[in-house]
């Protein structure tokens, strides 16, 4: 129980701070590009309240934390409104963009962190590492699971926003069409995921890009201590 607790203690402010900023970002990049929708909905707040989907933010990752499957979960859509975009093709791009970006630059933060404290946390790592390095640890990797996932060219992901962009405008009508069955692929994902683990979907599709880029930023860490 301990554990868990631990755990959670960890796991849970990460993933929120990485949630709520990925949707912020979403809506300060649409405002940038002349959708004033997430600021009219007072959507771009770092207040998690306004941000926080009971199932996708609380129920899910812990539920997945709690049975050793990979953590992920989503926050309330921050609105955006293409039509409103100066440049609607490209700028929902950009705006599909920033939420992964964003997670991408936390991840970086959290590493040089990391890297600064590591000094400090030298004596005290080992097998149990204190609380702080594995609170910093776990804020990269869910940082960098989160960007990763939304990159997933499924709809309704970031991921297919940026590949309706980059298509041949004759081949949108085609790909959008997938875009009812994205959710339908999204929740048998979820399902698989949580009711059999053991078959690591998740570990097996993003889980080579995800370790990769977790190893960039802990040589990033190593660098910024010094070692």
């Amino acid at each position: 129980m301990t554990e868990t607790f631990t755990l959670a203690l960890v796991l849970i402010p990460s993933l929120v701070i990485a949630i709520v900023f990925h949707e912020v970002a979403h809506g300060y990049a649409a405002l940038l590009l002349g959708d004033t929708t997430a600021r009219d909905q007072r959507r771009l707040t770092l207040n998690p309240i306004r941000h926080v989907d009971p199932v996708g933010t609380l129920l899910v990752p812990g539920s997945l934390a709690l049975m050793g499957a990979p953590v992920f979960g989503w926050a309330k859509p921050v609105p955006v409104r293409q039509d409103r975009l100066d440049n609607p093709r490209y700028g929902m791009m950009a705006v599909a963009a920033a939420g992964p970006g964003t997670n991408f630059v936390l991840a970086a933060l959290g590493a040089i962190a990391l890297g600064l404290l590591a000094p400090t946390l030298a004596p005290a790592l080992g097998e149990h590492p204190p609380l702080l390095a594995q609170g910093l640890f776990y804020f990269i990797l869910i940082n960098v699971f989160l960007g990763m996932f939304n990159l997933l060219p499924i709809p309704p992901f970031d991921g297919s926003h940026i590949v309706e962009g980059l298509l041949p405008r004759r081949y949108v009508h085609l790909y959008a069409r997938l875009r009812p069955y994205g959710m339908l692929l999204f929740v048998g994902l979820v399902a698989v995921t949580w009711f059999a683990p053991q078959w690591g979907v998740l570990e097996n599709t993003i889980g080579p890009p995800v370790n990769w880029a977790l190893e960039k930023y802990l040589h990033l860490a190593s660098a910024v201590s010094g070692k």
